[in-house]
């Protein structure tokens, strides 16, 4: 058995999320400790504004890359120093890094995730793998999303027909069938917290709607949902990906122009936690019908408001990652655990029906901690 760190920043922006796993380079995967570390506040307002301006000077996003680098390594040591752990006995540390832009189409497709991974071997003295979507997306593949593999690997099993649904920013969702015969897929179905997120910091002036209670206190509006439903990303084929440079407040801005008509603020939030409700259990009705069950992992299961719009619209039981075997607040950061652990063995960890990309392949960069000969 290895230990492994995964460590993993979403489009929510709300923290570093770090988590030290026990396996055998296989399925097995055993979480030992995790945490989720804050932002200090400059570098979460540089990220943000990077993000959602998507431009900068050149040495703005260097010194970025590099305080980031700097918070990771930081967040590791404090984790690893809970534990009975020493840092040389961890194997690798798998860093997904910040997404500032993920451009799946066009003629040269790429997705940017900073948090200088040479900082982060330097700093911690663990070899450490990061960069893990650009080679899927060399294949023709979306770079996106890439936990799809670690939830095979972990949680599909042939009595049941499960779907794992992850709600951070962006929502994503593995269909795990029963029968080994049918093929894995998963894929972004739309916006999950992202919109939530930056409407209540808008009128709230909060990182994001507790419980989900100021939308609960809303009216969910039929017309706006449709209007929503409507745009083009909700209509492509898998597979697909997007990210916060699609779905935005000025996405959102667009949407409310064409409407036009005037709603409460809490009215609109409502509608935008039915969006995400809805876009996500269209897609599971759609592409995963024979669904027994549907468990739920990050931020949006702390959401009671939306957890309660998935189960009315589901229409088969709704739970948590929990009752599978691990904390729904920790499945991707141990999935970029496994990620590293599959890179150092060599093994690959994107999935072709996933992505789109032409074979499977070895994820990530080395950045090794040992010294040269």
């Amino acid at each position: 058995m290895s230990f492994f760190i995964g460590v993993m920043s979403g489009t929510s922006l709300d923290g570093i999320d770090v988590a030290l796993v026990e396996n055998n380079h296989n399925s097995d995967c055993t979480l030992i400790a995790a945490q989720t570390y804050e932002f200090d506040s400059v570098l979460k307002q540089g990220l943000k504004t990077l993000i959602n301006e998507q431009q900068c000077e050149l040495k703005t996003l260097g010194e970025l890359d590099v305080a980031l680098g700097k918070a990771i390594a930081s967040a590791v040591i404090e984790l690893i120093a809970t534990t009975d752990i020493k840092l040389n006995e961890i194997e690798a540390i798998g860093s997904h890094g910040q997404t500032i832009f993920h451009h799946p189409q066009g003629q040269h497709p790429f997705s940017l995730q900073i948090g200088n991974p040479s900082v982060i071997t330097e700093l911690t003295g663990i070899t450490t793998v990061a960069d893990f979507r650009q080679r899927d997306m060399v294949l023709s593949g979306q770079g996106a999303p890439l936990v799809p593999a670690f939830h095979k690997a972990l949680f599909k099993q042939p009595e049941r027909n499960r779907v794992i649904l992850n709600i951070g920013g962006i929502s994503n969702i593995t269909v795990l069938p029963a029968r080994k015969s049918d093929k894995v897929i998963g894929f972004d179905t739309g916006p999950g917290n992202v919109l939530l997120d930056s409407w209540f910091e808008k009128h709230q002036h909060a990182p994001y709607d507790h419980d989900g209670l100021w939308a609960a206190s809303g009216k969910i509006n039929p017309d706006l949902l449709r209007l929503m439903l409507n745009d083009d990303y909700f209509k492509l084929p898998i597979p697909k990906s997007t990210g916060r440079e699609y779905f935005n407040l000025s996405w959102l801005q667009a949407q409310l122009a064409v409407f036009q008509a005037e709603l409460a603020p809490q009215d609109i939030q409502a509608t935008l936690t039915a969006l995400t409700a809805q876009s996500i259990t269209q897609d599971i009705k759609h592409y995963a019908t024979k669904t027994n069950a549907i468990y739920v992992c990050g931020g949006g299961v702390h959401n009671s408001y939306l957890m309660r719009l998935l189960q009315q619209r589901a229409e088969v039981v709704v739970s948590t990652t929990e009752e599978i075997g691990l904390h729904p607040d920790w499945v991707e950061a141990s999935a970029f655990a496994w990620l590293a652990s599959q890179t150092i063995s060599l093994k690959t960890g994107n999935l072709p029906d996933v992505t789109g990309a032409t074979r499977a392949t070895i994820l990530g960069g080395i950045y090794s901690s040992k010294e040269a000969s």
